[in-house]
């Protein structure tokens, strides 16, 4: 008993370290400009709702490893489900005050819905089986999009993966095996996924993208993922370094089709 406070000590204690630090940081180096009074702001129309996609993937991913975390120091399977599936939520969207005080953006609605949904998908999963069956996963390729708007877009390669949205593909991937039936000879590593994505995105206003002579189009792709958390291994630590892979999906063949150039296959799509 003893040894489960101090783990859920240590885990609350640092959270809350490593959420102070963050915050911090966002408002001395991201949010620096002018501020203003709190505004809301329709973002939905725009970036063909790729940020929305961010949104959700990343409201999963801290709720995910949160409910482990949460199990991992001693709480009951209900509470660690409970608290930790709405972690995502809570911590991404106080970051909507930091928006709605920016001229130039606002705080938006959407993006709070995003935030929620992402963490009730984890939540969902878990109260029904108890683990992730379907996971989704982010993989990004640089783009020359940046390089016209590289205020917006990303300067560094880590500003780009982050802002350059023709570069950003959002995946959901199924654990096949899972849905089987007991001695089924499906590998659980192995799983298909379906991902979505845009390009010709320079301005998020359509206008002023079609003036400057782009036209964006969503992308969607059909191809396969390896399930790192499935690799049999000892290792603790290779154990941890799969875990927070698995948030990614890997480079794999692909088969794209979008509404301009119609179906396209890769051989290895990032």
């Amino acid at each position: 008993m003893a040894a489960r406070r101090r783990r859920l000590r240590l885990l609350v204690g640092g959270s809350a370290l490593g959420y102070g630090v963050i915050y911090t940081g966002l408002t001395t180096s991201w949010y620096t400009g002018e501020r203003a009074p709190l505004r809301w702001f329709n973002d939905l129309p725009e970036w063909q709702q790729l940020d929305k996609a961010g949104h959700f993937w990343g409201a999963f991913q801290i709720s995910r490893g949160a409910v482990d975390m949460l199990r991992w120091a001693g709480l009951s399977e209900r509470k660690a489900i409970w608290y930790g599936s709405f972690v995502g939520f809570a911590i991404q969207s106080p970051l909507e005050l930091l928006d709605g005080r920016d001229p130039a953006y606002g705080a938006s609605a959407t993006d709070l819905a995003a935030n929620f949904i992402g963490s009730s998908a984890l939540l969902a999963q878990q109260l029904a089986w108890h683990e992730v069956r379907i996971m989704p996963k982010w993989s990004f390729r640089l783009t020359g999009y940046a390089a016209r708007r590289p205020n917006v877009l990303g300067r560094t390669v880590p500003e780009r993966w982050l802002k350059d949205y023709n570069g950003q593909t959002y995946w959901l991937c199924t654990d096949v095996g899972a849905f089987l039936r007991p001695g089924n000879h499906w590998p659980r590593w192995l799983q298909p996924a379906v991902g979505y994505g845009g390009e010709d995105m320079v301005y998020n206003d359509a206008d002023t993208n079609a003036a400057a002579g782009l036209r964006s189009y969503r992308q969607y792709y059909l191809s396969l993922d390896v399930d790192l958390r499935r690799i049999p291994t000892r290792s603790v630590l290779l154990k941890k370094v799969f875990y927070t892979l698995s948030i990614f999906h890997l480079p794999a063949p692909a088969l794209e089709y979008n509404g301009r150039n119609g179906f396209r296959l890769h051989g290895l799509y990032q």
